[in-house]
Formats: C-alpha cells, structure tokens, sequence
C-alpha cells in the first residue's frame, strides 16, 4: 500500500469522490476528452468497471504524477513525458494511442484562404493558444506560427490557455475570437457550429500513455489499455480526427 504523505493526501483530497471509489483512474490530456467521454462508456459496458478521468496540460499530468497522484493510466499528448516516466522507472513501457492535429478554428467563418491569412487580417483581436511550455497541442501551434514567421507578429493578439480544452472553450465562448485548438474540438456539437482551417505545419501531436508502476488496479488498467487499441476504440478516435 503506498504510503500517504501530506502531498498525496492533497491530491486525494483534490479529486471528486467518484475517483477514489473508482476501479481505475486515468489521467488524460485534455484535447482526448471529447473521445474519452464515449470510450470510457463503452469500456464500462464491455467490463463492468469504473472509471473516473481527470483531464488537464499534459504537462501538469506528469507534475501530479511524478508528486505522487493516484493515476493509473497516463494518456498524454506526447512521446516525451511518458517516455521520462519510464526512463525514471515509474512507468510500463508507453505506447502510441492516437496522433492528433492542429487546427485554427472560430465560432463565425474564416473568409481568407488561409489561417496564416486570418492571422494577418486585423480582425481577430484575441486570439487563444494553449500553454506552449506544459501544453504539447500550444508547443505544436507555437511552432506553426514560427515557421510562418508570425509568432512575434502575434503576440498581442495571444491569449494563453492552461490547456488544449480551456483553448477551445476560450474560443467557442467568445471570449476569444479564435484558437488554435486540437482537431478533435471540430467534431463535437460546439466545433460543428464553427468553421476551421488544419494548421498543416504544425507537427503531428503524437500522443503515448503508460500504465503507472504505482497503480493499485493493475488489472483494471491492462483492460483498459486492451480496449483502447481494441476496434471499438479505434472507431471512435477515428471519429474524432485521430489517426
């Protein structure tokens, strides 16, 4: 049983009551939420357990883990903080989950060509991006936009996000006028009622997770990641612009 040490007690205390009485808790970069909220259905239906997710920055997953958090399963938005985990001997060797992209999207309709286009027009005013040092989605839109020589162009246009999803909430509540969100945002009822551009020279956000060495549901976990790479699984990535 691992010790609980005054920090761990504070994270315990953080999660909602439903995550300590679950039979598996995962962690997960914020941008994979709107397929978690169907795949970890179906996983109940298929198995019977419970899952509870907490979502935030990649980066602020792996501070909580490595400050000993109760996560089980990490999924990040990147190859780096999982491979960190088990270089470190926290984690199960990781594993490729899904690979996702940028995109520039805003609740009205992009009548440029471009997003480089819509970036230089002078009508948007705010612009959201998530957090470039914790977020791996903000990281690749950052280098996007350094590519295409706008990055200092549009710093007083910024508006930072903690995370990838805060970005598109940012954007779809108006109180952005737009953000370089994760293409996932696209698919969901708020995306549908926007317009979007694939920000191409952004890399690919590839996204790996791992098992913790610390979890206390082992079983429930190796389930978990059997069904993620299961077909019922991967159609819904699919559906949500995962490749």
């Amino acid at each position: 049983m691992k010790r609980i040490t005054p920090l761990i007690l504070t994270i315990l205390l953080a999660l909602p009551l439903s995550a300590q009485a679950a039979d598996l808790i995962i962690g997960q970069a914020a941008n994979f939420m709107p397929a978690m909220k169907e795949i970890i259905p179906a996983f109940k239906t298929a198995t019977g357990l419970e899952v509870e997710a907490t979502y935030t920055s990649t980066g602020k997953l792996y501070a909580q883990i490595t400050n000993g958090a109760p996560i089980d399963v990490f999924l990040a938005a990147d190859e780096k903080r999982p491979a960190k985990l088990f270089a470190d001997g926290l984690s199960e060797k990781p594993f490729v989950y899904a690979k996702g992209k940028v995109v520039f999207w805003t609740k009205g309709k992009i009548s440029e060509p471009t997003w480089q286009d819509a970036v230089k027009s002078g009508k948007l005013h705010k612009i959201a991006i998530a957090n470039t040092e914790t977020a791996p989605y903000g990281t690749a839109a950052m280098t996007a936009l350094k590519t295409e020589g706008l990055w200092d162009k549009i710093q007083p246009e910024l508006v930072f996000a903690q995370s990838i999803a805060q970005t598109f909430q940012f954007a779809s509540s108006g109180a952005a006028d737009a953000g370089f969100c994760a293409y996932s945002s696209v698919f969901t009822p708020a995306g549908k009622s926007g317009d979007f551009k694939v920000v191409t020279e952004a890399p690919p956000v590839i996204q790996a997770a791992c098992i913790l060495k610390s979890s206390e549901h082992k079983k429930a976990a190796e389930k978990f990641v059997e069904f993620l790479a299961g077909p019922e699984a991967l159609s819904i990535k699919k559906k949500y612009g995962y490749d």
